[in-house]
């Protein structure tokens, strides 16, 4: 990932820009953080989506079509993502790759449900995004990525057995995809025997974390598990390195990027995170990989499930036999896999991925691999 911004304004408003939606064409929004301090989030989506409908479209599209992205940035804030998801319904748009942060996702699929398209999140993990839309009867809110009761359910236990009889202390940034996590590891790793001393939520985007840090020294704290994104996690642990303390930072999957090290840099040593089993090492992904490595691009983080967005939507809309949202939401739900560069895919009734499995990945001289699951 780079931060780096490879699509700016200007493009936004030529061939990638918000434009009425053609008949000729299938119409597919690329919706999350482009500009913002989780703008490297926002790279990921492009960059996928947009090799996805390369590679797509190169092949003959989809029945006849071409696939078109328009890309639309919300910040991750909820009021920018309700805002755009209007302006992509009103422009005739029918298939949404996104949102990113669970805290936009939900108040966005609301408006998209309401209108019959599709959104399918390629990093939503809050399982009220899909939980609330079924129960509503909101067929067309998917994602394609795992939850955060999953991931709970996968590191809490984990975190229990490694760090019994340890000083824990669970952190989040008061996000919806933040505090969702961090409850569901808290839940999870008490249920296995380990109470934490401390669970406080932080504000975000602030530049001073150094009473957080005292706070955690005077608590003897020795793993603490922070709900939330890389930007506040890397200045937790660069201010606390300045403070010569030293804890064992556990994340969930959003410091899957270069920036959570440039922010922290040394003092971020051995910083552990989950995500989902490693999507680069799959054969379906090698092809697609070296495309975007071409361009120029690692597509590390949730590059390639965008990317598997893309290839969901147009199998979808083959499967059905027609680009009628409701039509390709019921036939991605039948019970067959899709294929895709994360592997086969299925969905369940409600519109989630099923079969999740993680990695436990742990950041060592500014790069991060999986370690083994003792």
């Amino acid at each position: 990932m780079n931060k780096t911004k490879l699509f700016g304004a200007a493009l936004f408003g030529l061939a990638m820009g918000a434009t009425a939606a053609h008949a000729d064409d299938i119409n597919i929004a690329v919706a999350g953080p482009m500009t913002g301090q989780l703008a490297t989030i926002g790279d990921q989506f492009k960059q996928g989506a947009q090799a996805a409908a390369d590679a797509i479209n190169a092949a003959g599209g989809v029945a006849g079509k071409q696939i078109k992205l328009t890309l639309e940035d919300d910040q991750c804030d909820p009021k920018q993502a309700v805002s755009i998801a209007n302006r992509i319904v009103a422009n005739g748009i029918k298939f949404i790759d996104g949102h990113a942060c669970s805290g936009s996702s939900i108040p966005a699929s609301a408006v998209y449900a309401e209108a019959g398209a599709v959104m399918m999140s390629p990093a939503s993990s809050n399982p009220v995004m899909t939980d609330d839309a079924a129960a509503k009867g909101w067929n067309t809110i998917m994602r394609l990525y795992t939850r955060d009761d999953a991931q709970g359910a996968f590191i809490g236990p984990w975190i229990a057995k490694k760090y019994a009889g340890k000083n824990l202390v669970i952190l989040h940034d008061k996000s919806a995809y933040g505090q969702g996590i961090a409850d569901a590891v808290r839940a999870t790793a008490g249920e296995n025997g380990l109470k934490e001393a401390l669970y406080e939520g932080i504000n975000a985007g602030e530049k001073d974390y150094s009473a957080l840090v005292t706070k955690l020294k005077e608590l003897k704290a020795d793993v603490v598990y922070f709900g939330g994104y890389h930007p506040e996690a890397g200045l937790i642990m660069r201010q606390a390195g300045e403070q010569n303390f030293k804890f064992q930072l556990i994340m969930p999957d959003s410091i899957a990027s270069p920036e959570f090290w440039q922010v922290a840099g040394p003092a971020g040593e051995g910083t552990m995170f989950v995500f989902p089993s490693d999507p680069q090492s799959k054969p379906e992904a090698k092809e697609a990989i070296d495309k975007i490595k071409a361009g120029g691009f690692v597509p590390e983080g949730f590059t390639l499930f965008s990317y598997a967005v893309i290839q969901a939507f147009a199998q979808g809309i083959e499967r059905a036999g027609s680009d009628d949202p409701a039509k390709v939401a019921e036939a991605l739900k039948n019970g067959e896999p899709i294929q895709t560069v994360v592997g086969p895919v299925t969905f369940d009734k409600k519109g989630d991925m099923t079969n999740a499995s993680y990695d436990i990945n742990q950041w060592h001289d500014g790069k991060y691999a999986p370690i083994a699951q003792d």
